[in-house]
Formats: structure tokens, sequence, C-alpha cells
């Protein structure tokens, strides 16, 4: 089936290429979603921009961190495919042009989760206290997240007592 996909949009992006003078191959994320974003990009000349930066932009998250000093944001779970484009990068970016550090809060810390401190996540941290099932987690997700902050925070302080 993805083979057959992946065929496909190979095919059209050729015919694209061909007919329209537009090379829609090599646009990282035209091909999402069946290539919808190809198609509406070659027939509608539509800008292919990620959810995660329209959103930052119509919540206004860059004026709204001008009187910030940190950052705390979360996902469902943090992992080496948080990098692309998933809220808590796009949030970490807008904060790193203000100099403002971001730590991330998450259910789950995954596979090669570290690579989001190579794209400004300072810190991560996970708020599961133990094993405990996906039902038990999202019972006691406030529970679990308040716990989290806290603790985060109480290192900050730590920190700062150091200095």
């Amino acid at each position: 089936m993805v083979r057959s996909l992946d065929d496909a949009l190979s095919n059209f992006a050729t015919v694209v290429k061909k007919d329209l003078k537009k090379d829609v191959s090599e646009i990282s994320g035209a091909g999402a979603a069946g290539g919808l974003g190809a198609g509406m990009m070659a027939f509608m000349g539509a800008e292919l921009k990620a959810g995660v930066d329209i959103v930052l932009e119509t919540v206004n998250l860059r004026d709204k961190l001008a009187s910030v000093d940190l950052v705390i944001t979360g996902e469902g779970g943090l992992d080496f495919q948080t990098v692309y484009n998933k809220a808590p990068i796009g949030v970490a970016r807008i904060a790193s042009e203000h100099n403002i550090p971001t730590i991330a809060i998450a259910g789950l810390l995954g596979s090669n989760f570290k690579v989001v401190h190579e794209h400004g996540i300072r810190a991560a941290t996970s708020i599961v206290d133990g094993p405990i099932t996906l039902e038990e987690a999202s019972e006691r997700a406030f529970e679990l997240i308040s716990d989290s902050v806290e603790e985060s925070l109480r290192f900050i302080s730590v920190g700062m007592d150091l200095v």
C-alpha cells in the first residue's frame, strides 16, 4: 500500500514538472496527506507551512513572550521525531529568539529524546513517577503534571542558590 502510494506520488510529481514546469518532488512535507500539499502548490499556488508555525503565529506567541523569563512547554511524548515541527520545538525556537530558556514536561521520554536539546529545549522531564498504565496516567494527569512542574522549579531554585 505504502509502496503504491509512493509510486503514485512520484508519477504525479513527474507529470506536474513536465506539464506545469513546477518541481514539487523535493519539497519537504509536500507528499504528506497523500500529496495534498504538492497538489495545492502545483495547481493553486499554495505555500506550504508547518502547522505549528501557523498555530504559534495565530496565538501571537512572540508577543506573549515579551516579559517572560522561562517557558515551560509540554507534549505527550518527546522522542527523536519531536524535532520535526512538533509544538515543543516551535515554542522553544521562538523562546530562543528572545533568549528565554525552555523546559519540556512530557508524558513519556522516548527513543533518543535528548535530540530536543539541540533544538532549544534546555531540559526535559517525564510526568510518570513509576510503572503506570496509560489509563491511570490520564486519570492522574493533573496531579502528575503539577508534581513534575513543581520538582522542575525546585531544581531551578537549587541551581539559583548555587550561583
